[in-house]
């Protein structure tokens, strides 16, 4: 085997003709000039429409007058962000047969998004995750968990764009310094504070529905060159592909990444789960609903989401393999040990290769729509996140306590909003904030995330943007879904249930990840220096999601008050039919 290996790393040394890092001369100015056109067009969106509605319904939802068509675009736009372009073709390109699965759990998982929560959400909530456990569990504290888990899933989901950009813009430059990829990720979350604060959910929508456009068409255009220069040879690519990976036929075959020891076979499957239930929890995704006028709406929207994903992550197989083929593993790696910038390289290879005007313009094209694909994802998961806390954690939850009043129990009645009516002694505080004051802290809350993001993201830049994603997965999976769906599916689901459901989910995958090589004990950990790890896994969703359905089951069958069976009726029709909704 090892004879093998050698021979194979040997012949791609002479047959590939792997280019360097990065472009240089005017060619390097063409590319940077290209990056600085995406910029300025994202901020002309941004101000154009930021100035079309200042309302919160405009803020949050985007006016919900978006088609099913622009929705879908924006829901792929906000899905295929750096992990899908960026890191999942590097991971095919490092990986093979590994990496392949990756896209086929980010895929299926839209099956779950389809099925379980795109209607019911759109139906039950107003603009948060929060909103929809709130039409059942009127307490501040569901509020606050929810509104809190939220935060924690889209900051760890925005690290893995903002280190995906820095070895974008590092790869630009012609260097890997850690300084270049430092004053990346300082403008990128600069840019996305902007977008938010001015444009809000609907400048937002259209930056992604461009983005999405851009990212499909450029990955339309590399695969036909690729398929050109294999004269439409599948079989052909693989077996290059092979050749130039350095691993043989091993890179063909399941546990070059996953499946050395039974610890990475049980790493993989805590992978795969997250990631196929991780994205019916994603914040930001769910918040997308919101911007469709129905639930049949919400649902064809997720239908072109799901053939636009699906096209996209077929292409990115064919790019992961290219990759391979065309530069190799060996100088993919080199360029980035996390093999980051695999397409970008790629890119440069099909145009003509570094010196040739057409390799570097792709090159450059194809590392602007990377860049963004960043831009327009953070600006998302941005939003989602001072959302959560301005909607959910300050409105909802903080901000001015009811009097107390005698316990008197009386019978709920409807309500035409989250919060509203019900028994006195467990209502929401309603009024307290008027909707200018919500909007203007969800922008000084976009601020705070930006900052706590970059600060984090410093520390995470020799981590894969897929692997970073599949944490935020994990925690999603772990801490949103089990409260989502008892809400929308179990009767006796309680207040202290949906608590216990979100903590006992949240702070159990926080504090494996902390505990795991993901942080410390390996080379390519955020401090490599020292060894606290006892977890061996990099991913936790194996634990970590079993224990938030636990803990939501024990926090109700223990709960001192019985569910309210009139307010689950509210919601069962609400999110059935759409009657009452927003």
């Amino acid at each position: 085997m090892t004879t093998t290996i050698t021979t194979a790393v040997t012949t791609a040394m002479t047959t590939a003709t792997p280019p360097p890092v990065a472009p240089t001369g005017d060619h390097h100015d063409l590319a940077i000039a290209l990056f600085a056109v995406v910029v300025l067009v994202t901020l002309a969106i941004t101000l154009w429409v930021g100035r079309r509605g200042s309302a919160t319904e405009d803020f949050y939802a985007g006016g919900r007058d978006f088609t099913p068509l622009q929705n879908g675009f924006a829901l792929s736009g906000d899905y295929l962000s750096a992990a899908s372009f960026l890191g999942v073709a590097g991971l095919i390109a490092l990986y093979g047969y590994d990496g392949v699965l990756y896209s086929i759990g980010f895929l299926v998982a839209w099956l779950v998004v389809l099925m379980l929560v795109a209607e019911l959400v759109r139906n039950a909530g107003r603009y948060t995750l929060a909103d929809v456990l709130a039409l059942r569990l009127r307490r501040r504290k569901v509020r606050a968990a929810a509104g809190g888990a939220s935060v924690v899933v889209t900051l760890l989901y925005l690290v893995a764009q903002m280190v995906g950009a820095g070895s974008l813009v590092a790869l630009l430059l012609g260097t890997n310094s850690a300084q270049a990829r430092t004053w990346t990720i300082v403008a990128v979350g600069g840019l996305m504070i902007v977008y938010v604060t001015i444009g809000g959910m609907r400048a937002t929508t259209w930056i992604q529905i461009v983005k999405a456009f851009l990212l499909i068409a450029g990955s339309v255009l590399l695969t036909v060159l690729l398929m050109v220069r294999f004269h439409g040879d599948v079989g052909e690519l693989m077996r290059q592909a092979a050749q130039h990976s350095g691993a043989g036929r091993r890179y063909l075959e399941p546990g070059l990444k996953y499946g050395a020891t039974f610890t990475s076979r049980l790493d993989f499957f805590s992978l795969g789960l997250a990631l196929v239930l991780g994205t019916a929890g994603l914040p930001h995704i769910l918040s997308r609903f919101y911007t469709v006028p129905t639930a049949r709406a919400a649902r064809r929207s997720t239908m072109w989401a799901i053939g636009l994903v699906g096209g996209f992550y077929l292409m990115a197989i064919a790019l992961g393999l290219g990759a391979t083929a065309l530069v190799g593993s060996a100088e993919v790696r080199h360029a980035n040990s996390a093999g980051n910038t695999a397409v970008p390289l790629l890119a440069l290879v099909l145009g003509g290769g570094n010196g040739s005007t057409g390799g570097v313009v792709l090159f450059a094209l194809i590392s602007a729509i990377a860049f963004a694909t960043i831009l327009a994802v953070v600006a998302g998961l941005t939003l989602a996140s001072s959302a959560a806390f301005a909607h959910d954690i300050w409105a909802g939850a903080w901000r001015g306590r009811p009097r107390r009043r005698p316990f008197r129990r009386r019978a709920a009645v409807p309500a035409s909003r989250p919060g509203e009516a019900g028994d006195p002694a467990e209502a929401e505080p309603t009024g307290e904030a008027s909707e200018r004051q919500e909007v203007w802290v969800a922008r000084f809350a976009a601020v705070g995330i930006g900052a706590a993001a970059i600060a984090i993201s410093l520390y995470a830049q020799q981590l894969n943007v897929a692997f970073l994603v599949g944490l935020a997965f994990a925690v999603a999976a772990s801490s949103n879904l089990p409260v989502l769906l008892y809400s929308l599916f179990w009767s006796r689901f309680t207040a202290r249930g949906a608590v216990w459901s979100v903590y006992g989910g949240l702070v159990p995958a926080i504090v494996l990840v902390v505990f795991s090589p993901v942080v410390s004990g390996t080379k390519v950990a955020l401090f490599p220096g020292v060894d606290f790890h006892w977890f061996p896994l990099e991913n936790p969703g194996i634990i970590s999601i079993p224990l938030g359905f636990l803990a939501g089951w024990i926090g109700t069958i223990t709960s001192p008050e019985p569910a309210d069976a009139d307010r689950f009726a509210e919601l069962e029709v609400r999110a059935l039919t759409g009657a009452g909704a927003a």
